[in-house]
């Protein structure tokens, strides 16, 4: 018998510590596993992009950091949730919504998307200033859309697949387009070009206050669920960040120099690399 690898108890560690990154597991939560039934195939160009960890994570950092430039947007987290004192635990749940609506069985993730809806309809409240807002408002689901397709597909190219051709980018909006219909998005861009135009289009809508600035704080100094996750974690923040369009680093008061840009995608696609054998 062939002696075991020394790389074993390596990947065996790394496949640990992310899939606790990702899984309740005091809530009983296991990995989402692939289904011949989901509602995308091996086939699809959503396949190939959510399925890179470390890309996803960078992308799911930067479509936060968009999505709370917009105050209504932003109110439902603050006003509903329990980011406080559960950030992670907010990331985690999106990213398993991802995981589960990408590769779970098909009944299975009609019905997460249908508890989703549920919970979007039930909240609502009104800005300091009295505008009044609602979850499940079609124009605040097409921005939360449109920023989260975006920035998953820019960590993707950026982080696993460099010269991804603009036919497979417009393909990717085009079936993540069914996703956010059924979440109530609307408008839905079905092509790169439409999903520039309509982020270009959300920008007066957008600001900065004292709101904004404490989320992102506690979104930056949130700690990793162990010690050995927090370079990851530390890592793809900055990496998120470095995903941005400028003119939203400059809102939000962030940007990466430029000497530290080369550290950040270099590190971050070593670790990309390094999951991608972990999980091979």
């Amino acid at each position: 018998m062939a002696a075991p690898s020394l790389a074993t108890p390596v990947r065996r560690a790394i496949i640990r510590e992310v899939r606790a990154m990702f899984n309740d597991t005091a809530r009983g939560e296991s990995p989402v596993q692939r289904s011949d039934n989901a509602l995308f195939t091996p086939d699809d160009v959503t396949w190939r992009v959510h399925g890179d960890v470390v890309s996803m994570l960078a992308g799911g950092v930067a479509s936060l950091m968009m999505q709370m430039l917009h105050p209504r947007v932003l109110a439902g987290v603050w006003d509903h949730s329990n980011f406080r004192t559960d950030m992670h635990g907010r990331l985690r749940r999106t990213a398993r919504f991802i995981a589960q609506t990408t590769y779970g069985d098909r009944g299975a993730a009609e019905a997460v998307i249908d508890r989703v809806r549920r919970i979007h309809a039930a909240v609502g409240g009104t800005l300091p200033d009295g505008t009044p807002y609602r979850a499940d408002d079609p124009h605040l689901l097409a921005w939360v859309h449109v920023t989260e397709t975006t920035s998953f597909l820019d960590g993707w190219i950026r982080y696993g697949e460099p010269g991804m051709r603009r036919a497979d980018q417009d393909r990717y909006f085009a079936e993540m387009a069914r996703m956010g219909r059924a979440l109530g998005a609307d408008p839905v861009p079905e092509s790169r070009a439409e999903a520039e135009r309509l982020i270009a289009s959300y920008r007066p809508e957008l600001r900065v206050d004292d709101r904004t600035r404490e989320v992102l704080r506690l979104l930056l100094a949130q700690r990793a669920p162990s010690a050995a996750a927090q370079p990851v974690q530390a890592l793809t923040m900055q990496a998120g960040i470095d995903l941005l369009p400028g003119w939203a680093q400059r809102m939000h008061g962030l940007n990466t120099p430029m000497f530290a840009r080369p550290l950040v995608r270099a590190g971050t696609t070593g670790i990309a690399r390094t999951l991608r054998w972990a999980f091979s």
